[in-house]
């Protein structure tokens, strides 16, 4: 029978070969069956000290290893320990890693078992697992985790994920079993055995797998029959009935939310939103935290959907706001309704697994790469769980996007005309969005649909846009251009692949073939050599730029603005560069025709569905160097009086990493004329939309301005802040014009004071990426990491999301962020109890969109200040406060460093905004015994 040694080592840092040496061991061996054999386990003196961060993280400090043996004087007991088992251990690489170094250095020979890497099966088996951290898993497994970080209670956990992962592997449909055997050999675990025996059990299984079935030679998770949508529409009470029913009656939300509350402010705006849905009225409505806003805007769009037989379209910024309307908030209220709410998640066609690509490139799995290899067992194994083939379920290693490219729906635009039809996710997700009673979005599709000739979405009368304070900025960007080096390179890259001669081996194609695709191969070579040319001048030319000609971008890069005048010369020299680079580009698009026509010829001798998948991918990659050239052109020709153009460079990066950036100066001009005069009715909502208890910002940067008849309403949160939040500002901090290093050096202080009052848990805004780096430099000089964690946003690694979930993991944490971080960040509870803002979020007046609207707002006789930068300011104010009270529990307080709150004039303006607070401004001392005796 197998024998597994499930290993574990707590080690004094990450890298053997520098000197780290290991603290603690623990060792389980476990049969096939689950029963364990042998538990070892044993402290070691590790010759060397213990960093604070180790002991912070294990609980293990130098007294405790004082009497603890070598790891000479064991390894005796622990080599035999292996002896015939596969080696497992979660991250395999680093526990193996020191032990055969150890056992190397003890005179012992290194270890060459078979192996098994949980943290690799577990991405393998548990695709969608949001990490694979051996505390996530343990707690999304319900598995005991009793001492986490000590190394035996590791290897236990270790050994119950093992079992539980191999159960998941028994159960997979033989198809899928038999795919993975074509895949392990690329991996690091050895599974081929396991494999094999549960490709014998599957196919000797009793019953049949009737959640699945084979599309395209794939095993995937049977799709629910489309429902037929009905033609005539459902019999409803009047809506004012209804509405009273569902808040005030028993059988309305009462009999299905636990300890439900009547929200007067959420049955208000259910009134509002119904009044602009039935009267083809826009509408704009500000609901507070609080107001139960998601319920509030869906009973009345699903009503009015199903009452009329009409689709409506809910937009909003976020991921997980999109997934709670789906997964929490319309099965909440479905009981509402005579029938199933018919909602769908609708996204792009880059979002869907594209079968019939999948199926190809399964079938040259012989020359895949480790990355390439893990991502397709992760998608195999996935296929057999997906409702939907997003792949934004997925949690993909680092190279898996580049393998993702060529399999998703993206590279099946052309498939009918080919000859065959990919009837998988996308298609199906459309079928299933032109018979929804809802679709659910976000804002950069919504905004792609908007600008784009072609349509994107499914059609729709009626919208509700949620989050809508982010509208204008994402409209911005979609409306503009976005362009970088990297990306270009990569474009290059996946064009290059359709260069190799292997894909074409075995086709009786003709010489002149091979003659195109040399030329194609040249042709790259040649453009990826201009466009490093093109991009190193760039590069260099905004280095060289004196500093009033520069600003930075909230991480950190360095930005120039292109203007007319100052920038002709470098734009000139810039663009001849820049058509160099589109010249090559145009000798691709020639030969990938030739190439196309060829296999065209090709298609009618031979049946091969190799031949229309290659040719689709043509076509793909044919369409972006196409997009290139065109986008290229334009934004060095362009004489638009409308639009702004800037150039962002990497200051520390290498010397072509640059970002080419166009927004439009009339933003709100086009929202109006492609949506509001589209539409019948469109709903803006948000807990964020007021300022100064106007709505007139929002609705000039939005392009409704002075449109009569547009529903207008500020529903205020029912949370008693008073009770919940003070509001400090310190009145002794340095004058930062005027000393910006003392002013960092008291705010540093004013972070730690605050965090030993506060235990940590607070996040820090900042509006300036350069004074977080600097603050962050001098925090980490004197705060030891086993007493705060510090994480900060472009310094820290991770994602916005990532940093969140590192903050939360510790105990006593500091989150430092930029304006990413002033909105759409929730960190409910106990986990955040103190939010301090640097500065009054005013966007920095270097900002080249900010810079250009100021400009032709003050050529237009405005006050640029009052009618743009401060709104902008009070809606991300408001935003900042936001992130810290999201629940009715929270408690917490707010310290703004900027005693222009208290002392200049527009001050009131944003106190004003807020809900009826304490404010207090006084010394930073006797602000944290306040805050001490408060908390």
């Amino acid at each position: 029978m197998t024998t597994f040694a499930i290993v574990d080592l707590e080690t004094t840092g990450n890298a053997s070969p520098k000197g780290d040496r290991i603290i603690e061991i623990g060792i389980v061996l476990m049969n096939e069956a689950g029963s364990v054999i042998r538990e070892f386990s044993s402290l070691i003196y590790p010759e060397r000290d213990i960093p604070p961060f180790i002991t912070s993280l294990t609980g293990i400090d130098e007294e405790d290893v004082m009497d603890a043996p070598l790891f000479s004087e064991i390894a005796g007991d622990i080599h035999p320990l292996f002896k015939d088992a596969y080696i497992v251990a979660h991250n395999i690489e680093f526990d193996l890693g020191f032990l055969n170094d150890e056992l190397q250095r003890c005179g012992f020979p290194r270890l060459h078992n078979p192996i098994i890497d949980t943290v690799e099966l577990a991405r393998i088996m548990l695709p969608t697992s949001s990490a694979f951290k051996l505390g996530h898993l343990a707690e999304k497994l319900d598995m005991g985790h009793d001492r986490p970080h000590r190394a035996l209670s590791d290897a236990q956990v270790t050994a119950d994920l093992l079992q539980y992962l191999l159960k998941q592997m028994q159960a997979l449909p033989e198809r899928t079993l038999s795919q993975l055997l074509k895949i392990e050999g690329k991996l690091k675990s050895d599974l081929r055995t396991f494999i094999e025996s549960a490709v014998e059990e599957a196919r000797y299984r009793t019953q049949n797998d009737t959640d699945i079935e084979i599309l395209y030679g794939i095993a995937v998770r049977s799709r629910r029959p489309d429902e037929v949508r009905s033609a005539s529409s459902s019999i409803f009470p009047p809506f004012e009935q209804w509405n009273k029913e569902v808040y005030e009656g028993e059988n309305g939300l009462k009999s299905m939310v636990p300890e439900y509350e009547i929200r007067k402010g959420q049955q208000e705006m259910t009134s509002h939103v119904h009044k602009a849905l039935e009267e083809n009225r826009h509408a704009v409505i500000e609901a507070g935290a609080g107001t139960g806003k998601s319920a509030a805007y869906l009973l009345p769009a699903v009503y009015h959907a199903v009452k009329n037989d009409e689709r409506i379209l809910i937009t909003t910024h976020t991921n997980s706001l999109q997934k709670q309307l789906l997964e929490e908030e319309i099965p909440k209220i479905e009981r509402m309704f005579p029938r199933p709410i018919r909602a769908v998640l609708y996204k792009g066609k880059g979002h869907y697994i594209s079968l019939i690509h999948f199926q190809y490139e399964l079938e040259r799995s012989y020359q895949d790469n480790y990355d390439t290899a893990l991502t397709k067992a992760m998608l195999l194994v996935w296929l057999t769980k997906t409702r939907t083939g997003d792949i934004d379920e997925v949690q993909l290693p680092s190279n898996g996007r580049q393998f993702w490219h060529k399999v998703s729906a993206e590279q099946s635009s052309k498939t009918e005309q080919l000859g065959y039809t990919d009837d998988s996710f996308f298609q199906w997700a459309l079928r299933r969005a032109e018979e929804a009673d809802i679709i659910i979005t976000n804002h950069a599709l919504f905004c792609l649909d908007i600008i784009k000739e072609e349509t994107s979405l499914p059609s729709y009368d009626r919208a509700v846009v949620d989050e809508a304070h982010h509208l204008e900025a994402v409209a911005g960007r979609y409306f503009g251009l976005r362009m970088n080096y990297r990306d270009l390179q990569r474009y290059l890259t996946q064009t290059t692949e359709l260069a190799q001669k292997s894909l074409y081996k075995g086709w009786p194609v003709p010489q002149s073939f091979y003659s195109h695709l040399n030329k194609l191969q040249k042709a790259v070579d040649e453009a990826k050599e201009e466009l490093s040319q093109f991009s190193r001048y760039i590069y260099q030319h905004v280095k060289k730029q004196r500093n009033s000609s520069r600003g930075r971008s909230d991480v950190g890069r360095t930005q120039m603005t292109l203007e007319k005048e100052r920038s002709a010369s470098f734009m000139q020299s810039a663009k001849e560069m820049s058509n160099r680079f589109l010249s090559a580009v145009f000798v691709i698009t020639e030969q990938m025709t030739s190439m196309q026509n060829e296999l065209q010829i090709l298609l009618t001798l031979k049946e091969d569905h190799g031949i229309p998948i290659l040719l689709s991918r043509i076509h793909t990659q044919k369409d972006v160097c196409l997009d290139i050239r065109h986008q290229l052109i334009d934004y060095f020709d362009s004489q638009d009086e409308e639009s702004v153009r800037w150039i962002e460079i990497e200051g520390e990066g290498a010397a072509n990493s640059i970002y080419l950036y166009s927004e439009p100066l009339n933003t709100p001009g086009i929202l109006k004329e492609r949506l509001f005069n589209q539409k019948k009715s469109v709903v803006l909502t948000s807990a964020t939309l007021t300022t100064g208890d106007s709505f007139k910002y929002i609705r000039d940067s939005l392009g409704l301005g002075d449109e009569p008849d547009v529903i207008e309403t500020s529903i205020p949160s029912p949370y008693p802040f008073h009770e919940q939040v003070q509001l400090l500002v310190p009145d002794d901090f340095p004058d930062i014009k005027n000393d910006p290093d003392t002013f960092i050096e008291a705010l540093s202080e004013a972070i730690y004071s605050t965090a030993h009052v506060t235990n940590g848990r607070m996040m820090v805004l900042f509006t300036s990426y350069d004074m977080l780096r600097r603050t962050y430099s001098l925090l980490k000089e004197f705060i030891d990491p086993e007493e705060f964690m510090i994480f900060a946003q472009g310094i820290s690694s991770g994602s916005r999301d990532r940093l969140k979930k590192n903050f939360q993991a510790f105990d006593q944490a500091i989150l430092l962020g930029t304006s990413s971080f002033w909105e759409g960040v929730d960190i409910p509870g106990d986990d955040l109890s103190c939010l301090m803002m640097v500065r009054l979020p005013f966007a920095p007046p270097d900002q080249p969109v900010q810079k250009s609207i100021d400009q032709r707002l003050k050529q237009e006789g405005k006050n640029a200040f009052m009618e743009k930068s401060l709104p902008q300011a009070i809606i991300r104010f408001k935003q900042g406060f936001g992130r810290l009270i999201r629940s009715s529990s929270d408690r917490g307080v707010v310290i703004v460093c900027d005693q222009r709150l208290m002392e200049a004039k527009y001050g009131k303006y944003f106190l004003s905004s807020l809900p009826d607070i304490p404010v207090v401004y006084d010394s930073t001392k006797k602000l944290m015994d306040r805050i001490e005796n408060w908390l």
